[in-house]
């Protein structure tokens, strides 16, 4: 008879299979999620340096229209439109752009534009700001 339940006890301990449980998964869980917390606030301002390559991309596209508009009309143009660029839309507007281009001065012999974040990535109320002039010299503005 002894013989016959130690039998039956090694069947029952081939039955169960190895798992964690659900108070082990939520502990790591949680673990992970303080992690990501500490993580998290130290990629906003690496967030912030992506999305200013944007700005700085179309400030640039802005300038090479502006010259070659110079070379056609020995003049700068204070209009997006007349120069041949495009304003995508903007986030809040549905679409992807982070940044609004404007030209903010235009004479005959200098321009200046500038771009303006549609939105705070680090919330403090400012919004990052770029501008370029005719001189190529590119300057951020307000930081993020």
């Amino acid at each position: 008879m002894l013989k016959r339940i130690k039998k039956c006890h090694k069947t029952y301990k081939k039955m169960y299979a190895k798992a964690y449980s659900l108070t082990e998964i939520l502990i790591v869980l949680c673990i992970i999620g303080i992690l990501l917390l500490m993580v998290l606030p130290n990629q906003t301002s690496v967030i912030g340096q992506a999305k200013a390559i944007e700005a700085q991309a179309m400030l640039n596209q802005v300038y090479g229209l502006e010259k070659s508009y110079f070379y056609r009309h020995s003049k700068y143009s204070g209009n997006l439109e007349e120069i041949g660029f495009e304003q995508e839309k903007t986030v809040d507007e549905g679409g992807q752009a982070v940044y609004r281009i404007e030209i903010i001065d235009a004479t005959n012999d200098s321009f200046s534009a500038r771009a303006t974040a549609t939105s705070d990535l680090d919330g403090d109320g400012s919004f990052n700001t770029w501008e370029i002039d005719s001189k190529k010299i590119l300057t951020e503005v307000t930081k993020e």
